[in-house]
């Protein structure tokens, strides 16, 4: 693990808004800013569940994150806005629902933020999902966009526009793409987690699966940098770790950190894409999850691997994190979470 401080740091008590909060990713940035002594405001449903961050002095705004009152309200004043408001794949929601959260909040916001005397930077959080599979690994930041689903596409409008915006407008700005976001508390990785405990690994096809992660206090340590640093200024940058990995090695890693072995499973790609697209046919017309579809099908199939040097040569970024620490890292504490068993050690009740 590697513990280098950049010389770039948010001032203290800088004012900024997060929007997203209350999600995986917004939690880990919003603690750090708190560590950093920032005055911090957050857009957050009335659902959502404020009590991981009970103990931040956070000032909330309740409403949704695409609401022009809400927002009118929550960027009063600030300097910096961190826009990690997403939404993620589920049956249930309609695709309108993608496009509000994801572009008209991204509208909604630079526009109230635009031309503010001692506004500073707006830090837009997009997605490697909008280059798609990457035919020739790796691919930098101006790898064409290939968005494969409603997710991924309205992601790409977002970005684009923002830029464009921008440039037009002269919103000091800057885009970050994670990489594949993991670490503890993390569900949406976690059964990558469960099919390694179990000791057998489900693989689609031949291919190599390269996949590019970055470890939750990373990307919250590079979307800060992003926010301060003078050469991020208009620029868009891939955040994820130096290297990818397979998921075969992610699998071994994590077996190996719950003291078992692997078994890899190869398993043909066809008859998987047509069952998954039998049981999204099945579930939509019910706003049921499926529990099997075409996208997580894809996630076995597609190579996303990225030369992710600007962000360290640019920025002077470094990760606490390599891969194998990370996923090492997380498994423990999954394990000690009673998410997971290690070996001879029973899973909590």
């Amino acid at each position: 693990m590697m513990m280098t401080e950049s010389i770039q740091s948010l001032p203290r008590g800088a004012r900024v808004l997060v929007t997203g909060a209350t999600g995986f990713t917004g939690q880990a940035l919003t603690r750090q800013l708190a560590e950093a002594g920032a005055d911090i405001r957050a857009i957050a449903r009335a659902s959502s569940n404020l009590a991981p961050l009970a103990d931040l002095p956070v000032r909330w705004f309740r409403g949704d994150v695409f609401e022009p009152a809400v927002i009118r309200e929550a960027v009063a004043d600030v300097e910096y806005v961190f826009h990690v408001a997403a939404l993620y794949r589920e049956a249930r929601h309609p695709d309108e629902q993608y496009w509000k959260v994801h572009v008209q909040s991204t509208q909604e916001l630079a526009r109230a933020v635009r031309g503010r005397p001692g506004f500073r930077r707006f830090v837009h959080v997009s997605t490697i999902g909008v280059h798609g599979h990457i035919e020739n690994p790796p691919a930098d930041e101006n790898y064409p966009f290939h968005p494969g689903d409603i997710y991924q596409k309205t992601k790409a409008e977002a970005e684009l526009w923002l830029r464009d915006f921008a440039a037009k407008e002269g919103l000091p700005f800057s885009v970050i793409r994670p990489a594949a976001i993991y670490g503890p508390g993390d569900r949406r990785l976690f059964k990558l987690f469960k099919m390694a405990a179990r000791g057998w690994f489900p693989l689609l096809g031949r291919g190599k699966c390269l996949y590019h992660l970055i470890h939750v206090e990373d990307l919250a340590a590079g979307l800060r940098l992003a926010a301060v640093h003078p050469a991020a200024a208009g620029e868009v940058f891939i955040c994820g770790n130096p290297e990818a990995i397979r998921l075969e090695d992610m699998g071994r890693a994590i077996a190996a950190a719950l003291g078992r072995r692997l078994r890899v499973i190869r398993l043909p790609v066809g008859p998987v894409f047509v069952l998954a697209d039998l049981c999204e046919l099945a579930c939509r017309p019910f706003g049921i999850e499926p529990p099997l579809y075409r996208r997580r099908v894809a996630f076995y199939t597609k190579d996303r691997s990225f030369d992710t040097r600007k962000i360290r040569e640019k920025l002077g970024f470094q990760y606490r994190y390599s891969s194998e620490a990370g996923l090492r890292q997380t498994t423990e504490w999954y394990v000690g979470a009673g998410w997971l068993r290690g070996a001879g050690r029973p899973a909590a009740s």
